[in-house]
């Protein structure tokens, strides 16, 4: 199949912003009607998205391009398989962020609840755009336009810590977007196009020497957001907001468009053959696992469950740069499914540390001895979530890092396979006390509270993405057919068409 006409990749930008729209006219009036329209935004977004899965899998690109921005530039939409994948993950992750994020607020009567959600819609707006973007320019317009949407919710609890990450915030974004937009125009002077191509589009323009300024631009820019290291520091001063905001960070949105956008210049603005001949994989695989090692040896060194949570976020975020880095087929398909299992089992692991914190005001791992007892449905979950991470079956972080591995074996670099090997023994070290201590010490006060879970609106999504990251992991295409169409892009990448 070749390209398909539709305004889908638009529609799902647009009821997002209406949902926006609609929260913020309703405001504190009506709380229930406010977040009503969030959860049906939710579940048609939802449905726009997935309904494109079918033309997709058939090797059909879904475009719309009918905006124009300036004489001979487009906002342009295009659904390949990647953009597919990721867009799939992030409205579904939506749904379920939202019902928690209902019970988290309520719980604990947070203040600018509009404010709130009403950013989030728009949040959520701006991943769409990222996703089906079907050029640079575009990409680049919804990037920033997702750095603006997210910058109140980091900075929600308004106090002095929290002003100075969502300053920190800014900073380091919007110094980015100024990278990725240089990146852009020099593309487009020696290209004439920015438009997004299987397998790249640049051989054969420009020098070798600009050629790999522009590659420098670009994955600096996307990687800030990816928090490549030394560009991380924002996200853990970012975990001052609520959890929910954590979660959209690490697992929907934020974290995973830099990612999704170093994905795009890798695979389809540079490609295989270009960055072989320019020898740029192999140095991109090497500052990435600089990242992997760093990150997991931070984490070791944390206190607090959502720093802790932020440096394994950063470790597992190089890991997916790293396989795709790989140019191989199976490293691209673990890289590109590992895109979507980290988002289910970390949002988990964050709906979990949001629940102790609704439940008990507890933020450190030294305070959550004994917690198992109180919270054992809590516990399980962020139990399967920390297994996942590790790559340990049967939960769906097993497969996608099965499948980097092999791809380091077919790109015969057997140092970044010792990368992964270390980095799994590192989330072992740095989770598997917290689930032990949890479950098998008591609590240094001594008291026993048995079965006092977080409210239902939390724990029943925290439960729903943990049960969806074991059936991933034996059934990969079980929900969406995940693997299938992280098989796609790869094939398409590396078939060139």
């Amino acid at each position: 199949m070749g390209g398909v006409i539709s305004v889908k990749p638009l529609l799902a930008v647009l009821i997002t912003i209406s949902a926006a729209l609609l929260i913020i006219f309703t405001g504190e009036r009506n709380r229930n009607l406010r977040e009503l329209w969030t959860l049906l935004a939710s579940v048609l977004n939802f449905s726009v998205v997935i309904s494109m899965v079918p033309p997709v899998l058939n090797g059909a690109v879904i475009q719309y391009t009918d905006i124009l921005l300036t004489p001979g530039i487009f906002l342009q939409f295009r659904v390949d398989a990647l953009g597919m994948f990721f867009g799939v993950l992030a409205s579904f992750l939506w749904i379920v962020t939202s019902v928690y994020s209902i019970g988290y607020v309520r719980s604990l009567d947070e203040h600018a609840q509009t404010r709130y959600f009403f950013n989030f819609a728009f949040s959520i707006a701006a991943t769409m755009g990222v996703a089906f973007a079907g050029n640079l320019l575009t990409l680049f317009i919804f990037y920033e336009i997702l750095t603006v949407a997210t910058w109140p919710l980091v900075y929600h609890k308004e106090t002095r810590e929290a002003v100075m990450a969502g300053r920190k915030y800014l900073v380091y974004t919007l110094t980015a977007g100024m990278a990725i937009l240089f990146g852009t125009i020099l593309i487009y002077s020696i290209a004439g196009t920015t438009d997004f191509r299987p397998g790249g589009f640049l051989s054969g323009h420009g020098s070798a020497g600009m050629l790999r300024f522009i590659f420098v631009c670009l994955i600096l820019g996307f990687g800030v957001k990816a928090a490549i290291m030394v560009l991380h520091e924002w996200l853990p001063s970012a975990m001052i907001a609520p959890t929910p905001v954590s979660a959209l960070l690490h697992a929907v949105a934020v974290v995973k468009a830099g990612v999704f956008g170093c994905l795009k210049v890798i695979l389809y603005v540079f490609g295989p053959e270009l960055l072989h001949e320019l020898n740029l994989w192999l140095i991109l695989a090497y500052f990435v696992s600089f990242t992997v090692i760093v990150s997991g040896m931070y984490a070791l060194a944390q206190d607090n469950l959502k720093r802790r949570l932020a440096f394994s976020t950063i470790n597992n975020l190089a890991i997916i740069i790293m396989g795709a880095a790989m140019l191989t087929s199976s490293g691209i398909k673990g890289s590109i499914f590992h895109m979507g299992g980290h988002g289910f089992m970390k949002i988990t692991l964050f709906f979990a540390a949001g629940a102790i914190y609704v439940k008990t005001h507890k933020e450190n791992i030294s305070e959550l001895d004994g917690i198992g007892r109180q919270m054992p449905l809590t516990m399980s979950a962020f139990a399967i979530g920390a297994m996942g991470i590790a790559g340990l079956p049967p939960v769906c972080g097993f497969i996608s890092k099965w499948y980097m591995a092999m791809g380091t074996l077919e790109a015969h670099e057997l140092f970044f396979l010792f990368v992964l090997l270390v980095s799994a023994m590192m989330d072992i070290a740095y989770f598997f006390p917290i689930i032990y201590n949890a479950f098998f010490k008591k609590p240094k006060d001594n008291i026993i509270r048995r079965f006092n879970e977080a409210p239902m609106m939390m724990l029943v999504p925290l439960m729903i993405t943990a049960i969806i990251s074991v059936i991933l992991g034996i059934f990969p295409n079980a929900f969406f057919n995940l693997l299938n169409i992280a098989q796609a892009a790869a094939g398409k990448i590396l078939g060139g068409i």
